[in-house]
């Protein structure tokens, strides 16, 4: 689908999809803010080197997307989360593939397939085996090789010490990963549905730091437990059907990028001196873009992956946040957002979660700060300046031991005192930190550094370990603290 690009003006902004639009302008004070009126911006589509989208109001001029590609992006998660999980695949009926896990009130049991449960979809009367209901006879092999990985061995040392080859090793790590994913769907479940305030942090970070393949991982967890919520990355093991040169908001499909290699000489960065500075910094970075809301565009190197394909970062971004709408309840009374300096998260917390914008009930707010501030102490004294080229309201404080800086993106500018005090989003980059670390062997082996797909099940993995085993040192998982179970699980539990 393409919108015709002769005119210099149109009169239309990307279509709608779902009730979806992301097009509009995204300065919270400006009178134009989620305004979708296409009089209230000049629009244009032939011209690569200028905005497509002005707004009349304050000038700003926000990427536009393919509200399309955005929704396509988000089933595409779905999919995966619920790949293997039994459900109605019925085609023409209105609870295909929503799984039995989260959804009973759709089924009812009926009967057994040999030691397997069958189910029957009230809905078409479709009638269909759950693969994971009976007992797992590979539990045992399963739990010595993530004891294995878990203790940096490579595929070679735990294919010789357990004799086998590595396609008999990736299938057990892809049925490990399935089974991963079950448990987390019931845990993310009993999670959306709590009715409090919900605080999370997310961050973007390369999936493999050093190989610049262009993978990255967006990840979201509850900040006070750790416990992560959900989390995806920008590359798909299966090439696209079609790829476009350039992005054209206008068309759908324009979220593949073309399998080709970006190499670009690398700019001497300058070290910014204060954490005023690097916030400075930044946002010249993000300015300098050909795409504000691409971490991928401009002077960058992308060694593309020798298969599948990369997805542009924006759609992930964008759909990230739309799993975590659906996901979290409406009742929540409030949510909080923390995230680093990055325009591509905040345009896409605020344009997906606009209602909440509205009604203020989320505070998003952008959290900088030094490794030497303690979390917790109590900011001294407060210093406010407008940075940027959106004169973003910045709230800075300094001590003996660091320095911090917040900046509320809702619009709010009360409680700053509140928000030096309790806001971080350390949680998600610890987790981060400690999957490089924990499988630093496959994450920087040369070899797989052009074959990301391999990484994707450890992902799955390494979530179900670290929300449902890892112990902090009170002995409590992340799970626990947030009361969604008892005890924590063992790697058989896990398996089963």
């Amino acid at each position: 689908m393409t919108l015709s690009s002769t005119q210099t003006t149109l009169d239309q902004l990307p279509p709608a999809c779902d009730n979806i639009q992301f097009n509009y302008c995204k300065t919270v004070a400006c009178a134009n803010f989620s305004r979708t009126d296409p009089q209230l911006y000049v629009l244009q589509n032939n011209n690569l080197q200028r905005p497509v989208l002005i707004c009349r109001e304050c000038g700003a001029f926000p990427p536009v997307l393919s509200n399309h590609d955005v929704v396509a992006e988000k089933q595409r998660f779905t999919l995966e989360q619920n790949s293997g999980l039994a459900a109605c695949s019925n085609n023409a009926c209105p609870h295909n593939g929503l799984p039995v896990l989260t959804y009973r009130q759709f089924y009812h049991a009926f009967g057994f397939s040999g030691e397997r449960q069958r189910y029957r979809c009230k809905a078409c009367q479709h009638t269909f085996v759950d693969p994971w209901s009976n007992s797992n006879n590979k539990h045992q092999l399963q739990q010595k090789i993530l004891a294995y990985l878990f203790t940096g061995y490579t595929v070679r040392e735990i294919c010789r010490r357990l004799t086998m080859n590595p396609k008999t090793f990736y299938d057990q790590l892809n049925n490990i990963a399935a089974r991963c994913r079950r448990q987390l769907t019931i845990f993310d479940a009993r999670l959306g549905k709590q009715a409090q305030a919900c605080h999370l942090a997310t961050d973007l970070a390369p999936l493999q730091p050093h190989s610049n393949n262009g993978v990255l991982w967006i990840a979201t967890a509850e900040t006070d437990s750790g416990y992560v919520v959900s989390q995806h990355v920008n590359y798909q093991t299966q090439p696209a059907a079609t790829y476009v040169a350039h992005h054209d908001a206008y068309r759908i499909g324009t979220r593949f990028i073309a399998p080709h290699s970006y190499h670009h000489p690398h700019a001497t960065s300058t070290t910014s001196q204060g954490l005023l500075a690097h916030i400075d910094a930044t946002y010249r970075q993000i300015l300098a873009r050909k795409n504000m809301e691409n971490p991928l565009s401009g002077e960058v190197t992308i060694n593309y992956p020798t298969k599948g394909c990369l997805i542009r970062p924006q759609y992930t971004v964008y759909s990230h946040f739309l799993y975590l709408r659906e996901l979290l309840s409406q009742s929540i009374p409030s949510l909080t957002v923390f995230m680093p300096q990055e325009t591509l998260l905040r345009s896409a917390c605020l344009s997906v979660f606009i209602d909440r914008i509205n009604n203020h009930t989320i505070d998003p707010l952008y959290v900088v700060e030094d490794n030497q501030w303690q979390h917790g102490q109590h900011a001294e004294k407060i210093d406010i300046v407008l940075m940027g080229w959106w004169r973003d309201r910045w709230a800075f404080s300094r001590n003996k031991t660091g320095n911090k800086g917040i900046c509320h993106l809702g619009g709010s500018k009360k409680n700053q005192q509140h928000w030096l005090t309790v806001a971080t989003h350390r949680a998600v980059i610890s987790y981060q930190q400690r999957f490089y670390d924990q499988f630093s062997h496959m994450v920087n082996e040369p070899r797989r550094k052009l074959r990301p797909a391999s990484l994707l099940p450890l992902l799955d993995i390494y979530r179900a370990w670290h929300n449902l085993c890892h112990q902090n040192k009170a002995g409590v998982t992340p799970a626990q603290e947030l009361g969604l179970i008892s005890s924590p699980m063992t790697l058989e539990q896990l398996l089963q």
